[in-house]
């Protein structure tokens, strides 16, 4: 369903405007439908019903790449027939938090996560072994902008610029607690005192680390997460750029606060098989809006002439949250 068939403004406004900078407050739905002009059992049951009908995934929080926890983005090039064979053992997988088929040889793309680095070469390890397939692991070195908030309302500004997360911010108990944001919060009147219910802590504790961990930028985002599918965003492109490493610190900045530009940051190559280091993501409503925005974007002088590469999604696997800690993690 397209955003421009949403009727109801106040539906528009739930999904357009709290995307981030959600309250951090004991009822923060109400302060949501203060600012709407309407109460607070009306915004839950309205978000209640877009998440029934997919419109939403969850409301909760997003955090800064490999700072609490390790993520990697990683590729397979699947035989057309084995596509869902393959993309069964790759969402077989807990901390595959997205996946996604793409258009290319290289087709089944997705993000592997965990609470560190060993869990996610297990998991890359676990799907070669079971697919038989090579398992292409980009790394990321760093994000200009991974925030994936975005005007649904067909206004193309540049995305709020990427802070610098401070992962000492954390103490102990700070992953039981991202983790729960990530996986999304209850619809209920009071959201974070459930959290603190779930964790054994004090509601007043849980407010105290999130409010902390957002202002380090652990937390990169707080609000509704968007089924941009679901909305009509359906033409959506990786776009990626064989650019020479010494000029990704010009580029990589001024392609992330390009217009319609939703996710931009530098990985590591694959030697032989896979040479680009700079990504892009372009979430439109049409192929050729979307290419608009790409031809914009190769237009710039820090990108003029660097050859690159559009993967449309195909179809959405998996969409959700990061694993960022096992059950069995003490609360350090």
């Amino acid at each position: 369903m397209r955003m421009d068939l949403i009727t109801d403004p106040l539906d528009a406004r739930l999904l357009d405007e709290w995307q981030r900078d959600f309250p951090v407050a004991p009822r923060p739905f109400a302060v949501i439908g203060a600012a709407l002009g309407i109460g607070e059992a009306e915004v839950l049951a309205r978000l209640q019903r877009m998440q029934a009908a997919g419109r939403i995934t969850r409301v909760g929080g997003t955090c800064a790449p490999n700072t609490v926890s390790a993520s990697t983005l990683a590729a397979i090039a699947a035989p057309p027939e084995r596509v869902e064979e393959v993309a069964a053992i790759i969402g077989a997988e807990p901390g595959v938090n997205h996946s996604y088929l793409r258009e290319h040889e290289i087709n089944l793309w997705f993000v592997a996560t965990g609470p560190d680095r060993a869990h996610v070469d297990g998991a890359l390890a676990r799907i070669g072994e079971r697919s038989g397939l090579k398992v292409l692991d980009l790394r990321l070195v760093r994000p200009f902008n991974v925030d994936l908030g975005f005007s649904l309302s067909g206004k193309t500004g540049a995305l709020p610029a990427a802070r610098r997360a401070d992962p000492s911010a954390m103490r102990p108990g700070d992953r039981q607690v991202l983790q729960a944001l990530t996986s999304g919060m209850d619809l209920v009147a009071h959201p974070y005192a459930a959290i603190a219910a779930g964790l054994g802590r004090s509601e007043a504790e849980v407010l105290d680390r999130i409010a902390a961990l957002s202002e380090a930028a652990v937390i990169a985002r707080l609000g509704v997460i968007v089924r941009h599918r679901a909305l009509g965003w359906s033409a959506n492109a990786m776009v990626v750029w064989d650019i020479a490493p010494e000029r990704i610190d010009a580029a990589g900045p001024r392609l992330s606060s390009h217009p319609g530009v939703t996710l931009c940051y530098e990985r590591t190559p694959a030697p032989g098989v896979w040479p680009y280091r700079l990504y892009s993501m372009i979430h439109a409503r049409s192929r050729s809006e979307a290419m608009d925005v790409l031809s914009g974007a190769a237009d710039l002088p820090e990108l003029r002439g660097v050859p690159h590469r559009a993967l449309f999604s195909v179809k959405c696997f998996r969409q959700t949250g990061a694993l960022i800690s096992l059950n069995k993690e003490s609360a350090a």
